[in-house]
């Protein structure tokens, strides 16, 4: 039973360590903001947009006309 009282006796003096260390990083403000370090590392990097250059389209007429002449063929 001993056992007991010596261990409920240091669970609570630990107990009361962790409580004094919460309290002492509340006052030196550890805890005042807690929203800009959850999304900062989404706005580390700059956003590099590559500057590709649009494939020409030659020859559209031509292979509308290929496609026209396929879709005739397989209807009938």
């Amino acid at each position: 039973m001993s056992v007991i009282y010596l261990l409920i006796s240091i669970s609570i003096l630990v107990a009361i360590g962790f409580f004094f260390a919460f309290i002492r990083a509340v006052k030196t403000g550890q805890y005042d903001d807690d929203y800009t370090p959850s999304v900062r590392m989404l706005f580390d990097d700059e956003l590099i947009i590559p500057k590709h250059k649009i494939p020409k389209v030659e020859n559209l007429e031509s292979d509308n006309s290929e496609i026209l002449s396929s879709n005739k063929s397989i209807n009938q």
